[in-house]
């Protein structure tokens, strides 16, 4: 769940995953095997594998089985060929959101994320309905305990497009071309973030409250439940006071 940068939003998906972390390591190594596919094993000449190697080692997962995924992706070990793509539609409110998805069964994978969209109110839209609404950035948080300055100069440095500090967090935007280049060069700092990634970040916010931010945390819950989505980007704004209610 990305594209808002509240910090009880950011500390839900946290917390989600780490309950999920089983579903979390069968997403990473899609995507570890997808890259590899895609570009080999090289990581000096395959960005998207290393992105996707770090995205595995942020999450603990184990070399081995990084490993493994690297080499179902090239052949030299038997594996599933998986089909990448994007739903795009709106949830509850009018929320924009964008579900990519890798699947070895396109019509499963259809027909489940069309149900969760429909149970909570949502609906699929066709190509390009939503995607406007959003831009393609890395974007790397911190918490506020963090001190701001220090982050602000070794980002733009590196190349960063933006640095902010609002909601609890500290948000370091860039180029998806500049992402590594911001993110090593904030950790040779010694510079610890809360995330990192390459994500959608929504051009405005839609606030949502009441029973349709409850549909609408339901609908995404059940969504990255799913083996076959990899992401969920959404432009909804829901209010620390409310996100804390709707999570008990």
């Amino acid at each position: 769940m990305s594209g808002h940068s509240k910090w009880a939003n950011i500390k839900h998906r946290k917390g989600a995953q780490d309950a999920k972390r089983g579903k979390i390591f069968t997403k990473l190594i899609k995507e570890v095997t997808v890259a590899a596919r895609i570009g080999g094993a090289d990581l000096e000449s395959n960005a998207r594998l290393r992105l996707a190697i770090d995205k595995a080692k942020q999450a603990n997962m184990p070399k081995d089985n990084i490993d493994r995924g690297i080499k179902k992706g090239t052949g030299d070990l038997d594996g599933v060929t998986y089909e990448e793509g994007v739903f795009e539609g709106y949830g509850p409110s009018g929320v924009a959101v964008i579900v990519e998805f890798m699947t070895d069964n396109r019509t499963r994978t259809v027909a489940e994320v069309r149900h969760a969209f429909n149970k909570y109110g949502g609906s699929l839209g066709v190509s390009g309905s939503v995607a406007f609404m959003f831009d393609r950035k890395g974007q790397i948080i911190f918490s506020d305990d963090n001190d701001f300055e220090t982050i602000f100069d070794v980002a733009l440095e590196a190349g960063a497009e933006d640095v902010k500090e609002e909601d609890g967090i500290i948000e370091v935007v860039t180029d998806p071309a500049e992402f590594e280049t911001v993110k090593n060069d904030l950790e040779k700092n010694e510079l610890k973030y809360e995330s990192a990634e390459v994500t959608m970040i929504p051009q405005n916010l839609n606030p949502v409250e009441g029973k349709h931010a409850e549909s609408l945390m339901k609908m995404i819950d059940v969504l990255e439940d799913n083996d076959d989505v990899q992401n969920v980007y959404t432009n909804f704004d829901i209010s620390d006071d409310e996100m804390e209610r709707i999570l008990g």
